[in-house]
């Protein structure tokens, strides 16, 4: 609610407009109630011709058209705020995702991110585009009305002020209810929004182990529970507007009641009075009523500004870039100082502390779990180090520009991504500036992937499906590093890229790995061991430690639990 409250302030030129327009609306309003009445009385009781209320007829309908072009600007002017507001959470929700991928990536299913970043904002848009135009509507209209009241009648704008309280009062009880309602239907339909795209993208998976109808089940129930959360919230709703309209209607009757007792029975009031303030009261009580049905929206809208409040609020550790350029003609030096990272919950990477030279062959060893990708991450700039610092030629990678660094790194994982397109897209990827198509086909060769594509029909221009759809493991890497073959970068991060591949490919990918290292320093996080025993240095992790650091020899000859971790690999018994 703050939060809203806080945003709708930077808006005063909106807001000033729509007070304008509800002095008009209310000008509008009185009018029209006058000539209605003006017009009845002069045809009724005074007996004048048709020729006779023309012009107030004409003033009439004047009066109704300023009213319906003020209402259509009011709405305008509120829809207008509300895009903009939407505008400006989907930025901050998409920066908090970017600036740190991979904690984002940690942070709930893709599903609910989506559903927050749609539906929530989506939901937010009834504060601006209804509420806000209405109370200040509310807060204009009714006063000018009761003023008009007081004026033309002391007793019937009394009436009108003792039963007004009674509206605003029963909706915000009722919005408190409403509020919390909306945020369990946000709830379920983030939940149901996360399981749907969770068990879409891995329905192959499901369907080949058998667990598809479990998870068709699981699916059903919590489509069941958003709806019943649905239909809880427009319950809520359904009884609000019941009460409001029987509230409006028992003090209109009332008005109404009073008037004519002192109409007929005491003839204290004239008709035209009786009858203008007659007209106006539901005038009075609709601006008051429409004031419900916004703020049951409005308070629906604060449910989803909580929760997008609570994702924008996370605790991570956001990547922050300076201004400085790095102009490296030959790979930077690279150091951690006492590097580490820490996940909002769980596992830490601590204390890590090492120096990488130029054209370095780098290993990052350890079991599953000891932070060997974490590191990479720190490396590759993706997380920005909780502790310590790296350093890149002395100088802290926070000191230079986001795109400094990222066009001299190259970064290859275990599962790159393939975008939907064609090959040579996929490729192109890779470089930030115009290439030829014999570059291209040069990098592919280097890559050991341009027999594939002289085999396929269309060559380069072959489409690939989503997340390369079409592609296998081992082919999907070589496009990768074709990319980093054409980009030429100074620094290439590998991650396990020859997990779960044939012979054949890893003998090519390793290939293509010796080459790249000829004009750029490799760090690759590795298992195998023809990979290990190369490395210039290699870091042993062990439980988000740097246990050990030094050539493969070094690290056989003094740390037993490398040496164990060796002699398994090879087929032999631990120590």
């Amino acid at each position: 609610m703050n939060e809203l409250k806080h945003i709708a302030k930077k808006y005063k030129g909106t807001k000033l407009v729509l007070i304008i327009l509800a002095v008009l609306t209310g000008i509008s309003i009185i009018a029209q109630a006058y000539l209605i009445v003006t017009v009845v009385d002069r045809v009724f009781l005074q007996g004048q011709s048709f020729s006779q209320i023309a012009p107030y007829l004409a003033c009439l309908a004047l009066a109704l058209i300023v009213r319906a072009g003020l209402t259509y600007a009011s709405g305008r002017a509120g829809v207008r705020m509300a895009a903009k507001v939407k505008s400006e959470f989907r930025s901050r929700l998409l920066a908090k995702f970017t600036n740190n991928p991979v904690q984002s990536s940690l942070q709930g299913q893709s599903g609910q991110k989506v559903s927050v970043m749609m539906d929530a904002v989506d939901e937010i848009d009834s504060y601006f585009s209804q509420y806000i135009p209405q109370v200040i509507q509310t807060s204009v209209v009714p006063l000018m009305i009761i003023i008009v009241a007081f004026n033309q009648h002391l007793y019937t704008g009394l009436l009108m002020m003792i039963t007004a309280p009674f509206i605003p009062l029963f909706f915000i009880i009722i919005g408190i209810k409403t509020q919390k309602k909306s945020e369990e239907q946000m709830d379920k339909m983030a939940a149901f929004s996360g399981k749907f795209l969770d068990t879409l993208q891995g329905l192959t998976t499901l369907k080949l182990f058998g667990r598809s109808q479990k998870q068709k089940d699981s699916i059903r129930e919590s489509s069941l529970g958003f709806r019943e959360a649905t239909m809880e919230v427009l319950k809520v709703a359904f009884v609000s507007s019941l009460m409001l309209e029987y509230i409006s209607m028992l003090s209109i009757g009332l008005i109404a009641l009073e008037l004519g007792l002192r109409l007929v029975v005491f003839e204290s009031v004239t008709f035209f009075t009786a009858f203008f303030l007659l007209v106006l009261a539901p005038e009075f009580y609709l601006a008051l009523k429409e004031l419900g049905s916004a703020f049951h929206t409005g308070r629906g809208s604060m449910g989803a500004a909580r929760k997008i409040m609570n994702e924008l609020e996370k605790k991570d550790h956001p990547v922050s870039w300076g201004e400085h350029e790095l102009n490296a003609s030959t790979p930077p030096a690279i150091s951690l100082k006492s590097a580490g990272f820490h996940y909002n919950e769980g596992f830490e990477l601590k204390n890590v502390t090492v120096d990488i030279k130029p054209y370095a062959k780098v290993a990052i060893v350890g079991q599953s779990g000891a932070g060997k990708s974490t590191l990479l991450n720190l490396l590759a700039g993706l997380v920005s180090p909780s502790k310590g610092q790296v350093l890149i030629e002395g100088r802290p990678l926070s000191d230079y520009r986001e795109r400094a660094w990222y066009y001299e790194l190259s970064y290859i994982s275990q599962q790159p991504y393939i975008f939907s397109g064609t090959i040579e897209d996929n490729i192109v990827i890779g470089s930030s500036k115009e290439v030829s198509k014999e570059a291209i086909k040069e990098a592919a060769q280097q890559a050991g992937i341009m027999e594939l594509i002289d085999s396929l029909d269309q060559g380069l221009d072959t489409q690939v499906g989503e997340a390369g759809r079409g592609l296998s493991g081992g082919e999907k890497q070589r496009l990768a590093i074709a990319r980093a073959f054409l980009k030429n970068p100074s620094v290439v991060l590998f991650d396990e890229p020859t997990t779960g591949l044939d012979l054949k490919t890893e003998q090519i990918l390793q290939a293509s790995i010796r080459e790249l290292s000829r004009r750029s320093t490799v760090i690759t996080v590795a298992h195998r061991l023809h990979t290990i025993q190369h490395a210039d240095i290699i870091l042993f992790l062990k439980k988000g430690e740097l246990a050990a650091k030094g050539t493969h020899a070094e690290l056989m000859d003094s740390v037993p639990e490398y040496r164990n971790m060796v002699a398994v690999q090879q087929g032999g018994e631990a120590e």
